[in-house]
């Protein structure tokens, strides 16, 4: 199994940083189209919901696992076209001082040998990008 952990820091509050992170139709649109296939049991968002994250045959579908407001939450990957199996996430929301710490981690298997530490970066730089985008969601004082 490969695993990866990126961390950022956002100058805002948890439950701010966590209602614009769940919302996923409209915060994962910056990869492209982003959908809620199936709402969540609760929440839209929450558990049980399915998102549909990225443009047509490069799109991959995702379950919401545990959805624990404003701290956690999980996440499997149904479906996506990366040689990537078994990718399980999970996102951590913890207040930091004035703002919030977010560690997102994932783990997930390779289907084509050698091709390992090419998803791991890639998957990282995706994190990355992600975590960027929330930033830019909380620009803070002018």
């Amino acid at each position: 199994m490969t695993q990866v952990e990126v961390t950022g820091f956002i100058d805002a509050p948890r439950e701010k940083v966590w209602e614009v992170y769940t919302d996923h139709a409209a915060f994962w649109s910056f990869m492209g189209p982003a959908t809620i296939e199936r709402p969540g049991d609760e929440d839209p968002n929450g558990t049980g919901c399915i998102r549909v994250l990225g443009p047509g045959r490069f799109a991959a579908r995702e379950e919401i696992l545990d959805f624990e407001p404003p701290g956690r939450l999980t996440y499997r990957v149904l479906e996506g076209s990366t040689p990537i199996a078994d990718h399980l996430g999970e996102v951590f929301f913890e207040e930091d001082g004035t703002g919030t710490r977010i560690l997102w981690k994932a783990r997930f298997r390779c289907t084509i040998p050698g091709l390992g530490l090419g998803m791991r970066l890639l998957v990282r730089r995706v994190f990355t990008r992600a975590i960027r985008n929330l930033e830019r969601q909380f620009p803070g004082p002018a």
